[in-house]
């Protein structure tokens, strides 16, 4: 999926804002190389406010004046979770790639868990991921469902492509059924845990057409 597609659809955003030259310059210097597809996202999305609205928090050039953790860790970091329980990279060795993979891991002496196995993937999983927190027209509750009632979302919504996997220990996949809604499944262990939601009370309503009767609040 293109980014400023996805981004229009789910975020409300029309003009993303982008970085600098000089910021990614500067950004190269710090790390020696920087991959071609992050170069790309933050030169697109670098400066725009409502990704920083987000559950967790994208990691841009102008963070790492802020955070001097950011110099110290062993690899890029492109996303934080909100209490830093969380966060996935590009690994050091891995920078002068242009699209490499993506790892995670909850605390620094964990070993690193793919994510993604390139970066495009990772950035089109977790902007979905991300996103349905924004979205403006959505149940109160998060629900549980069963294998069964998977089975049921799955045929009858359309699974986006990509996957982020190790995301605080889940897997995370998405659906819809209008390019303005969403519905993700977290899998913890073979649990199902999900939220969902539209930009619009109509494409919120043509997911809950497919959701009704499904699931248990949590």
């Amino acid at each position: 999926m293109e980014l400023r597609k996805l981004v229009r659809d789910l975020y409300g955003v029309d003009q993303p804002q982008g970085c600098t030259d000089e910021e990614i310059a500067a950004m190269k210097e710090r790390f020696g190389a920087i991959p071609a597809v992050v170069e790309e996202f933050w030169r697109t999305f670098g400066h725009t406010k409502e990704l920083d609205q987000c559950q967790d928090d994208w990691i841009f050039p102008e963070q790492y004046p802020k955070w001097k953790w950011l110099e110290e860790y062993d690899g890029l970091v492109l996303l934080n979770e909100n209490q830093g329980c969380c966060r996935a990279c590009v690994r050091r060795e891995d920078l002068a790639r242009p699209d490499p993979p993506v790892y995670t891991r909850m605390d620094e002496e964990d070993p690193w868990l793919l994510s993604a196995p390139t970066t495009s993937e990772f950035l089109e999983a977790a902007l979905l991921y991300e996103g349905v927190w924004q979205l403006d027209h959505a149940p109160e509750e998060f629900y549980w469902l069963t294998g069964e009632e998977l089975a049921i979302v799955q045929a009858k919504l359309t699974q986006h492509p990509a996957v982020l996997k190790n995301w605080m220990e889940m897997k995370i996949t998405c659906y819809s059924n209008r390019p303005d809604n969403l519905l993700v499944i977290m899998d913890v262990g073979d649990q199902y845990q999900t939220l969902y939601g539209g930009a619009t009370e109509e494409s919120c309503a043509a997911l809950l057409e497919i959701m009704e009767g499904l699931g248990e609040p949590i």
